[in-house]
């Protein structure tokens, strides 16, 4: 587990850009994705405690031990809260259900995706911009089906479980995509609106070199919107940022990186070409409708088939490992 508050990396060695979080956040770090524990570490036994997000699948064990080093054995939630439902977000979910079975928030838009209705759009791996984008076609996009424990968020924007905050709406990057909000000392969970690494780049996943940067390209489904809601949360002029992807960021840093990344948006965020650049994928509340057709990309295909070469290497190098180790 990745404990922001008392193991602050990268600090000084990126000129401060690592943020410590408020003292009732906690960060857990799963290989390229985060997910976060809220609520008062001095609380052990309670079940004052939320989670936030679901990491990658096969993760489930590294999320009980984080809550139970933080909460204490036994530890469970009161509920679950998802900023959306990729599969990077809810991987460990149904384990973890099997275990606390406890209710699950989304946002009506990201219900379909949730309940067994809909597939989410295919990723573009042709947006580039490094090894994760060209492998995207891998990654899963099938429906879940988390009922019964799945409820709707509430229309007042409260978030259950956890007072002071509010969630908003923020799409582009999924339908239902949603970031949470405390006015108090304007924390913000930002979800995959926004990122602190280059999730493209396997070198900027593996790194964590903490920089601004849109949302994940070869996931995002409309531009449009994902300018909006970063516009939006920039506007609520965050204190810090805990994102689903990358270390926590806070203070001057964030509000300059944040604010140029608002008003220079299609310039930094939205890739030169890709399959949902010039249009949209459409859903409502059944799911997706109506999604444009793929694009054809030669350089696609040829960094398609580099990246499976360096994945079938980089798999018999550690195989290689294993048996001179055995």
């Amino acid at each position: 587990m990745e404990t922001v508050q008392s193991r602050p990396q990268h600090e000084g060695a990126h000129n401060g850009a690592m943020e410590r979080l408020p003292h009732d956040l906690d960060r857990i770090h799963i290989l390229m994705v985060n997910a976060y524990l809220f609520g008062n570490p001095a609380t052990v036994g309670s079940r004052d405690w939320v989670l936030i997000d679901a990491g990658l699948p096969f993760s489930a064990s590294q999320i009980v031990h984080a809550a139970e080093r933080r909460f204490g054995p036994g530890a469970k939630p009161q509920a679950i809260i998802l900023t959306h439902g990729h599969f990077d977000h809810v991987g460990a979910l149904a384990d973890l259900l099997k275990r606390w079975d406890v209710p699950v928030y989304a946002h009506d838009l990201e219900i379909p995706f949730l309940s067994g209705r809909s597939d989410y759009p295919p990723p573009d791996p042709t947006v580039g911009g490094g090894l994760m984008a060209r492998t995207a076609f891998l990654y899963p996009r099938h429906r879940y089906d988390f009922r019964p424990n799945l409820r709707r968020l509430l229309s007042d924007g409260s978030v259950p479980g956890m007072p002071g905050w509010r969630w908003v709406h923020t799409p582009g990057h999924s339908p239902g995509h949603v970031s949470l909000f405390r006015d108090d000392d304007r924390a913000l969970i930002a979800g995959d609106a926004f990122c602190t690494q280059d999730q493209e780049s396997l070198l900027g996943v593996v790194t964590e070199y903490p920089q601004i940067h849109g949302p994940p390209k070869y996931f995002t489904i409309d531009w449009v919107a994902a300018r909006r809601s970063v516009e939006l949360l920039n506007a609520m002029r965050p204190s810090v940022a805990a994102t689903g992807h990358g270390v926590p960021m806070g203070g001057l840093r964030l509000q300059a990186e944040l604010g140029e990344l608002a008003r220079r948006f299609d310039e930094l965020a939205v890739p030169p070409h890709g399959r949902y650049v010039n249009a949209p994928v459409f859903s409502d509340e059944k799911g997706v409708f109506a999604v444009p057709p793929p694009v054809s990309d030669p350089a696609t295909t040829i960094g398609t088939v580099l990246a499976l070469a360096a994945v079938a290497g980089a798999a018999f190098y550690f195989m290689q490992r294993k048996c001179k180790r055995a």
